[in-house]
């Protein structure tokens, strides 16, 4: 792509004569004049038609949109270089926020490159793998009791950051159009990505929800960009906020004692619920609950029979199209997509459920290999 053909207010490429989607989309999100811009790429991440689920759930067109593309392995990265390329906008020297996990490693990373301290307080059933990533980027991590679950303590953990950035003169960043609407304008990229791969084509988005700001980001991106296209939400039942009341016809989404074992989804409290049924319903979506065990199989499938290796909440949208299918509510013919949100790698324990613990075996001999591998396939 030329220079001369890119959006303002960008202008030339970051990279060589390469520009990464969410940049591309730069003038529509407000983005801070290029010279400052915190990035490594993020964007542009691989559309994968399915070759084997889609069939067996008579879909002739499921995709899967992997967001495990991205640097630090999760969609957040998109919320992160824009809501970090901001704070170094505005001078910002400590940034604070909160994650269950992808979030917190995005934003430790970001905040690395450009120069910012970052202290972080964390959900209490965060994954240890997601905590050590967060670390490696040299994130000050803070665990805190019952976050998470309860909404009366997520609440005072909102509001006391709230308080502790203005005291610090710190940024205070967290993935949710309530808290951070510029960080998650970076997120509706997603939305813009799909509009220019289908055109003007009619299509049906599944996203995984816990606070529901992901949902909404890419409603909205596709309200902009693709008046044909639905956006569906699907939570587990665990963290059932928003995805019964859109179905049930309720404009309120509701607050909950998370219980869902999918990390990155126990958000009991409302956030962006009452928004994402509103945008939801207005691009003629509804809502899906789904049983973590049945995420679970997912992830497991997604990986043996697509190659798509996700964490838990990645499968969460497979799930929902599941059932979707299961209700009568697609057809074969319709363009359909699962928002795959980050990669296997983020959550081991879920990786050790699908796998088992055993080790691999040490063979003496190819020979041993050979018998071993005859044996099997025979």
């Amino acid at each position: 792509m030329g220079a001369s053909n890119l959006p303002e207010p960008w202008g030339a490429t970051l990279e060589g004569d390469r520009i990464m989607s969410i940049w591309n989309h730069a003038a529509r999100w407000n983005a801070p004049p290029r010279e400052i811009a915190v990035t490594m790429g993020e964007g542009d991440t691989p559309l994968i038609r399915s070759t084997r689920i889609g069939p067996e759930l008579g879909l002739d067109n499921l995709w899967f949109k992997y967001e495990g593309g991205n640097p630090t392995g999760s969609y957040k990265d998109r919320f992160a270089a824009a809501a970090v390329t901001h704070l170094k906008a505005q001078g910002k020297r400590v940034c604070l926020g909160t994650s269950s996990g992808n979030t917190g490693a995005a934003i430790a990373a970001y905040c690395a490159r450009a120069g910012i301290a970052c202290h972080l307080a964390i959900v209490e059933g965060a994954p240890e793998g997601k905590l050590r990533q967060m670390r490696s980027y040299g994130a000050h991590l803070y665990r805190v009791k019952n976050f998470g679950k309860s909404p009366t303590v997520n609440e005072s953990v909102m509001s006391g950051l709230r308080e502790l950035a203005e005291e610090l003169d710190a940024g205070f960043e967290v993935s949710a159009f309530a808290l951070s609407p510029r960080g998650m304008a970076g997120v509706q990229t997603i939305g813009y990505e799909l509009a220019d791969r289908f055109g003007g084509e009619a299509f049906s988005v599944f996203s995984p929800a816990g606070g529901g700001g992901l949902t909404l980001a890419v409603a909205r991106g596709v309200e902009q960009s693709a008046p044909a296209g639905r956006v569906h939400c699907v939570q587990p039942e665990g963290n059932d906020t928003i995805a019964s009341p859109l179905r049930s016809g309720a404009d309120r989404a509701v607050a909950v004692d998370s219980t869902t074992t999918i990390s990155g989804l126990q958000v009991g409290s409302v956030l962006d619920g009452d928004e994402v049924i509103a945008a939801c319903r207005q691009r003629s979506g509804t809502g899906y609950v789904v049983a973590d065990e049945s995420v679970l199989e997912w992830q497991s499938r997604l990986a043996r029979e697509e190659g798509v290796f996700c964490e838990p909440a990645g499968a969460v949208a497979l799930a929902g199209v599941a059932e979707a299918c299961r209700r009568g509510d697609t057809n074969a013919a319709e363009q359909v997509v699962c928002l795959v949100t980050g990669v296997g790698f983020k959550d081991e324990q879920s990786v050790i459920g699908m796998t088992g613990e055993e080790t691999t075996p040490l063979l003496s001999t190819f020979s041993e290999f050979s018998t071993v591998v005859k044996t099997a396939v025979s």
